[in-house]
């Protein structure tokens, strides 16, 4: 443990995952099958040898609605888009060819499937609420336990259409099975829901929080590939190659109460250099400051706290990176660690900020 723990904070890696709580729980619905021995490359999926993994996210923040900072979310709307999302992520399996014939076995007889979301940074702030509050905690368990439940019932609905997953007989939800534990269902699917990092496709859908991370920063310099092979070299890239991003709706914020100072230029300027964070600055208002949290404004228990959060109803796992500044001690991640299994994290990706060139 001590060695897993020092590596981690000198390098980032390796990640850690509670194996035990993995196969003791939904990620492992069918232990007549054999037990998890790892999971998909960033953790949200515990899965059998030859298991595939089929994702899909929901935007959090497209269910807000109401003026910027004092939204509601739409709960009734959300579940009609679980309800359509499981049906779709089936629709993947159904139509999918796998390379092996393992794989293929896999993918029909246990049809694991993994619907999350992602935007819960801009729905936080949609709401008014900072993201490592209690408050915020609270939302983060009803939201995922509103999900996983009509995700179930989803899964259920379509399993009196389609039959439900081949290896149902000898399941943890199978009463006459000796892995019966408590809970009688039927579904489609052996397990629905996942928290992914939702790295590219959040991009694509204009988002600056993806998955349940919160921001990566308010405002910032973005390079292309050209830009980046000119900084590896030594070399000032071209300004063509470089690309000034600014949250947008902290641009929105900003725009309404004008709060810009000498400029709009300037004021991302500003931020920029203050470590893409408007935490510290006079020129923001306190409460805009607290709201727009980036992921090194926050301590890592914050972060280990967001995950278990979500982790408490999600059947299979949950990707999340417990962000440290550069400053923090071996202690650190080791209090980080053992935080992760005191609150029921099924594992914990830790990165210290520098650690990797």
């Amino acid at each position: 443990f001590e060695l897993i723990v020092e590596q981690a904070w000198r390098t980032g890696d390796p990640g850690l995952i509670f194996i035990d709580r993995i196969n003791d729980s939904l990620s492992n619905p069918t232990p007549a099958l054999g037990q998890i021995e790892s999971t998909n490359p960033c953790g949200e999926v515990p899965l059998l040898p030859w298991e595939p993994c089929n994702l899909g996210s929901l935007n959090l923040s497209n269910f807000v609605g109401g003026k910027l900072g004092e939204g509601s979310l739409d709960f009734e709307r959300l579940g009609a888009a679980v309800a359509t999302a499981v049906r779709f992520l089936d629709d993947v399996i159904e139509m999918s060819d796998a390379p092996l014939p393992e794989i293929e076995r896999m993918a029909k007889g246990n049809r694991r499937i993994g619907l999350g979301v992602m935007g819960w940074a801009e729905a936080l702030v949609k709401l008014g609420l900072e993201y490592e509050s209690p408050t915020a905690l609270k939302l983060a368990e009803r939201v995922m336990g509103f999900i996983d439940e009509k995700a179930l019932a989803a899964s259920e609905a379509l399993a009196v259409e389609r039959g439900v997953f081949p290896n149902w007989a000898g399941s943890v939800y199978d009463e006459k099975s000796p892995h019966f534990r408590g809970t009688k269902a039927r579904p489609r699917h052996c397990a629905r829901t996942t928290i992914a990092p939702t790295g590219t496709i959040a991009i694509a859908a204009g988002l600056q929080g993806s998955g349940i991370e919160p921001f990566f920063g308010i405002a910032y310099t973005r390079y292309n590939a050209r830009a980046l092979e000119a900084l590896k070299t030594g070399k000032e890239p071209s300004p063509e190659d470089c690309f000034f991003e600014v949250n947008p709706l902290f641009r929105e914020w900003a725009a309404r109460e004008d709060f810009f100072g000498l400029s709009e230029a300037v004021l991302w300027r500003l931020i920029d250099a203050n470590g893409k964070s408007v935490r510290g600055m006079k020129e923001i208002p306190e409460r805009v400051q607290k709201l727009f949290a980036i992921s090194h404004d926050l301590p890592g228990e914050a972060h280990v706290r967001v995950q278990a959060a979500f982790q408490r109803h999600t059947d299979n796992g949950v990707s999340k990176t417990i962000n440290l500044p550069h400053a923090a001690t071996i202690e650190d991640v080791r209090a980080a660690y053992r935080l992760a299994d005191r609150l029921g994290c099924k594992g914990i990706t830790v990165y210290r900020d520098g650690s990797k060139a």
